[in-house]
């Protein structure tokens, strides 16, 4: 039985975990955090990732914890509506296979189906990697050194295994001139369910979401061209604070909320460019072989593609990983190229750097509650241009 290590339990990890056991291989999954991450934000989720996460078994929870958006509301400094479309749109171009949930809660319900059959290290990381002829030997930074078959890295956007198998970030990491953040609070008011209403000014937004059990979520997306995100929480707020000072609509008590939460995710936009995804006995996936941005909303089911790809080409292969790797290259290349350069194009989408950007932005949105033509206008990126394989797995998913 072949054993890998995997690097990462958000999205991509888990679901490769599964799949690779469905196969009869020994994953075993390493995360850095003590627990599953569950802060973060909302996805929009359907498409290929949906049909993957059937075949798993969690369509049941996932739209029992997801939301159905009715609208998206563009609001200006008093809160009037400005612009806006309702999402039926979304639901009639994927079938009704179609889903709003916290990405927290994606990679929880991922998890649960691994519990307790997939050794799992938490608090721990990969901290050196060393290959030979039958294995790769992986320094641990809590527990010495364990030798694997394969590694993998499902470990995002700044992956530890893409540093130390391929080389510094720098090398891969496109900033696409912008900082997101999110976080939650309890209790706020105004709520407008199932509506995301967003408000924005040049080089700046903020959006608002309602959630399950009297919580709101909170996206920020900014212009930073050379900024390197805070790490500390004091320093993320004290960012926030100062980028929004004078931001009017709901922004004075958005940042007194801000003052409240103790969890706050914030990171570059970026996009990771690489001309391979393996090396020797290491492959990445998800985010850390192709980010395509945090904006773009399609990481996750991304992520799960990838991971359930690479699981069914070294079970097709009977883990001769070599041909698997090819296989795995070959076969996403062209659909995650293309995913890339459709979410650059996107990206200033968010926050427009001038007022006529805004104003084109505006018009645009307004124009897709002509019949037809925001399924016109949105339904080749909605529609997945690649046909999902069908491998054969031992336990018979």
């Amino acid at each position: 039985m072949k054993t890998i290590l995997i690097s990462g339990a958000g999205i991509a990890g888990p679901t490769l975990a599964f799949w690779l056991r469905a196969a009869g291989f020994g994953p075993t999954l390493i995360e850095r955090a003590p627990r599953i991450r569950t802060s973060g934000y909302v996805i929009d989720f359907w498409g290929l990732g949906y049909d993957i996460a059937e075949r798993m078994g969690l369509i049941e929870e996932i739209n029992r914890v997801g939301y159905r958006v009715k609208e998206t509301r563009i609001v200006d400094d008093a809160g009037r509506r400005r612009a806006g479309f309702g999402t039926r749109v979304f639901t009639e171009l994927t079938g009704g296979r179609y889903v709003t949930l916290p990405r927290g809660e994606l990679s929880r319900l991922l998890f649960e189906k691994i519990r307790g059959s997939v050794e799992c290290l938490f608090g721990n990381e990969i901290a050196g990697l060393r290959e030979e002829a039958d294995g790769v030997w992986a320094r641990l930074r809590h527990g010495g050194e364990r030798r694997f078959d394969l590694v993998i890295g499902a470990d995002g956007l700044h992956s530890a295994v893409r540093q130390l198998a391929f080389g510094p970030s720098a090398q891969f990491e496109k900033h696409l001139g912008y900082v997101v953040a999110a976080f939650e609070a309890d209790a706020y008011r105004p709520r407008d369910d199932d509506v995301y209403l967003i408000y924005g000014q040049p080089g700046r937004m903020i959006g608002r979401f309602t959630l399950h059990d009297d919580r709101t979520l909170f996206l920020f997306v900014f212009l930073a061209s050379d900024v390197a995100p805070p790490v500390t929480l004091a320093e993320q707020k004290a960012l926030l604070r100062k980028i929004y000072a004078d931001a009017r609509w709901e922004a004075p008590q958005i940042l007194a909320a801000l003052e409240r939460t103790d969890t706050i995710y914030l990171d570059r936009v970026s996009q990771i460019r690489m001309s391979g995804w393996t090396r020797g006995r290491v492959a990445l996936i998800g985010d850390a072989a192709f980010c395509v941005s945090l904006l773009a909303g399609q990481g996750s089911a991304l992520a799960m593609i990838s991971a359930y790809v690479l699981a069914g080409e070294l079970a097709a292969a009977d883990g001769r990983y070599e041909e698997a790797f090819g296989r795995y290259e070959t076969s996403l290349r062209d659909y995650m190229d293309a995913k890339q350069r459709a979410a650059e194009n996107f990206a200033g989408a968010f926050a427009p750097k001038t007022r006529t950007g805004l104003f084109i932005r505006n018009q645009v949105v307004r124009a897709f509650a002509i019949p037809g033509l925001a399924k016109l206008a949105i339904g080749r990126e909605i529609a997945d241009r690649l046909e999902l394989p069908r491998y054969r797995w031992l336990a018979g998913q």
